[in-house]
């Protein structure tokens, strides 16, 4: 990992700075296996939120990344006006605007397709969708959680209540009576293998038997949709964490991935990922509270999901420079205990690197993105083109 102080020379701080050299390693490694299967990737948007950036990644996969794997209507129908034709929101909605944005979308010639696992999904979506003289496209979300003790154990993320291959078929059977939808296809995202980092033997030993649950189960479900002449478009599933095992799954037409691209914190747990760090952000050193340490302005920038340590960033330059464990990183001022015989003068950058990387857009009007030490372009994130999508 390169130490980009000096590229921060005259920049104000905060700031944030996107390493392309390490984008374009990361790329190269998580598409390996994709490309090896002959699959696609879809763009997670979550994890950048940036268009440049979304741009640059799939212009620079020749063709293996196709489409992007929305979070907020109002986002799916923000990036088809910054060029961006297949999209797909990954998570559902009944809101009458955003319904009312993805037929809007859709009448305009994109792809603009929506997750569905509830019958109220249905009705708003087809409501919007025949008063704008359009069919909006649906995917239905299936609950891939691993629970071997059925009803007792329940490892994974809350999602759909969909799960049996009855239920599947019988919930896209009833697309079919909506005049402004048409049934798109599927997604399942096994979460308690890609966003869950190998920190025990009891974890790698759980992620290994979910892997053969998730593929017999989407494998099954792609059975029981052909017996019924039911076939998805498209079948989207997998992770950063979980791209090597489901791009090799024969029911997935395309994968997702988004965060490895920037490789965060949490990923330095994962087995068998040779990503590179390409995240980062600056704060300035403006006190010296004590000796061997400075306190540098603001840093709260803490990722989401259960609370714990490793939800908050980590001083990387100067190299071994550690938070207080009783203060951590603070919304005005972050302190930092410098190793021995390391001095940082007030007014330097000190280098972070977020636990998380979409979470960080959302406090930088810009990312700088750095090449051999040099800043080459200012690509601002949706924060700087004034969008705020959950806020």
């Amino acid at each position: 990992m390169r130490d980009f102080r000096a590229a921060l020379q005259g920049i104000p701080l905060p700031a944030a700075l996107v390493d392309l050299a390490a984008v374009d390693h990361n790329l190269a490694q998580l598409l390996a296996p994709v490309r090896a299967a002959n699959k696609t990737l879809r763009l997670a948007s979550k994890s950048i939120r940036c268009p440049a950036l979304l741009h640059y990644l799939t212009e620079r996969s020749g063709g293996t990344i196709r489409g992007v794997l929305t979070y907020a209507a109002a986002e799916t129908a923000f990036l088809a006006e910054q060029g961006f034709d297949d999209l797909l929101l990954a998570y559902p909605t009944v809101q009458e605007s955003d319904a009312n944005l993805l037929a809007a979308t859709n009448a305009r010639g994109a792809s603009a397709a929506v997750v569905v696992d509830d019958v109220e999904h249905l009705t708003a979506l087809d409501a919007a969708a025949r008063a704008a003289g359009t069919r909006i496209p649906v995917v239905v979300e299936l609950d891939l959680a691993y629970r071997p003790l059925g009803s007792l154990l329940y490892l994974g993320v809350r999602r759909s209540p969909l799960r049996d291959a009855g239920d599947v078929v019988a919930f896209v059977e009833r697309i079919g009576g909506f005049s402004g939808l048409r049934f798109h296809g599927l997604m399942g995202y096994e979460a308690q293998i890609a966003g869950l980092a190998d920190t025990s033997l009891a974890r790698r030993g759980m992620k290994r038997l979910s892997r053969a649950d998730v593929a017999g189960q989407r494998a099954r479900l792609v059975q029981a949709l052909a017996a019924r002449d039911l076939r998805p478009t498209l079948f989207n599933g997998g992770g950063t964490g979980s791209l090597g095992s489901a791009s090799t799954e024969a029911a997935l037409t395309e994968v997702a991935a988004g965060s490895g691209f920037l490789d965060s914190l949490l990923f330095d747990h994962y087995r068998g990922l040779q990503l590179e760090p390409a995240l980062f952000f600056a704060l300035q050193a403006v006190r010296r509270p004590a000796p061997g340490m400075v306190t540098c302005l603001g840093g709260g920038y803490i990722a989401s999901g259960g609370p714990g340590a490793d939800r908050l960033p980590q001083p990387v330059a100067p190299a071994g420079a550690r938070l207080l464990p009783l203060e951590g990183a603070g919304e005005v001022q972050t302190p930092v205990r410098l190793p021995a015989g390391v001095d940082v003068r007030l007014g330097d950058p000190v280098l972070f690197r977020p636990a998380k990387t979409g979470e960080l857009a959302e406090h930088f009007n810009e990312y700088l993105l750095v090449r051999d030490d040099r800043v080459v372009e200012r690509a601002p994130t949706y924060r700087g083109l004034g969008r705020c999508f959950l806020g």
